[in-house]
């Protein structure tokens, strides 16, 4: 494995964590509710669907250039923010080392 592989994949499974955590202790509407309770948490849930939006578009037209599957990565999006980006992130890395025989079994 790669450090950008290692790095993304630590990553999805540090947020996976936090998301879980958020998830437990406000339920998955309580986490939006408490979001929309106020508006710093407005802003921040506004920024985060531009955002996610411009990393969608994004996604998209890589995973045509590619030809990744976006379907499964833009519902987990849509459903956990950026873990969907972050999944596919992982994926792309790894079809592109396997595309390059980076994994192939070194001889002994």
């Amino acid at each position: 494995m790669t450090r950008k592989i290692l790095a993304l994949e630590a990553v999805a499974l540090a947020f996976t964590a936090l998301t879980l955590w958020g998830i437990a202790v406000h339920g998955y509407v309580g986490f939006f509710e408490v979001l929309l309770s106020s508006a710093a948490g407005i802003v921040v849930l506004t920024d985060l669907v531009i955002a996610l939006s411009l990393v969608l578009f994004w996604m998209w037209e890589d995973s045509r250039e590619r030809a990744l599957p976006f379907w499964p990565y833009a519902l987990v999006t849509f459903g956990f923010g950026s873990l969907g980006a972050l999944s596919y992130l992982v994926h792309r890395e790894v079809r592109a080392r396997w595309a390059h025989g980076a994994f192939e079994k070194q001889p002994a």
